[in-house]
């Protein structure tokens, strides 16, 4: 097992850098806003921030979760969000370094994982997938597809396009109840992403921890059987757990069924 600081810190930092970029897409393009202008400022005073604010998880440390000019109290999703996807970055570049992978396929799973990320955000805070995210990431991992691995494009689309079926199928016959459009949507992007078999086992795990948290939560009464949970972060991470272990885990359950 190989663990080459020199790779992984960099990755790390770079990550907490991108997640810091994350929050901005996740508290703007939900509400509509350009992530480009204006630069980064106070919500409630308005008044932009320096760069030494702008230091990932440090500035948050720093400043003690406050504005610098008007002592509000800043969200935990930023450092948390920037905690989480340095993280991730650092973990990408030790799973490709052991696994041999290629340096591309850490970036192609870097700008994955970021999505996912994006996703469970802006599920979590305003019930939404955004239609830009899913397209962004689907345009990504078909030309991935189409440029690192063109053998298995057309098992990869029929995925989308099953998983999506599946799914439109639920919306329509739950009108909407059972899950979101923007569920439907985000299918397509995990089918096209995992491919078969790795597909039969995000579905699998999306609806199993979907299933196990809003039992939790019922238990617990956070929520009532009649309160709606949002499944994009199930599918999200799903997906992410399957995108790396997809195959590991299907192999294993067909030695446990004896198939």
């Amino acid at each position: 097992m190989i663990f080459n600081v020199e790779l992984i810190l960099p990755a790390i930092i770079l990550g907490s850098c991108i997640g810091s970029f994350l929050n901005v897409v996740i508290d703007r393009l939900s509400s509509g806003k350009s992530i480009v202008t204006p630069q980064s400022h106070c919500d409630k005073c308005k008044r932009f921030l320096t760069p030494l604010e702008l230091i990932p998880v440090l500035s948050y440390i720093y400043l003690k979760g406050r504005c610098k000019t008007c002592h509000t109290k800043l969200s935990i999703q930023y450092p948390l969000s920037e905690i989480v996807t340095g993280l991730i970055f650092g973990y990408l570049m030790w799973f490709v370094i052991n696994t041999g992978l290629s340096f591309v396929y850490w970036i192609y799973l870097c700008i994955i994982f970021s999505c996912l990320i994006v996703v469970i955000g802006t599920d979590l805070k305003k019930r939404i997938i955004l239609d830009e995210i899913v397209f962004f990431g689907t345009v990504v991992s078909f030309l991935y597809i189409l440029f690192f691995d063109p053998a298995s494009l057309l098992s990869h689309i029929f995925s989308a396009f099953v998983f999506l079926g599946f799914f439109l199928f639920l919306f329509l016959i739950t009108k909407g109840k059972g899950m979101g459009f923007g569920d439907v949507k985000f299918s397509f992007f995990m089918g096209l992403t995992l491919g078969y078999p790795q597909i039969i086992v995000g579905f699998y795990l999306a609806f199993l921890t979907g299933a196990l948290v809003s039992l939790i939560l019922v238990i617990g009464r956070v929520k009532s059987f009649k309160s709606t949970v949002p499944f994009g972060p199930y599918l999200a991470l799903a997906m992410g757990i399957s995108l790396l272990f997809g195959d590991v885990l299907w192999q294993t359950a067909l030695r446990v069924l004896n198939l």
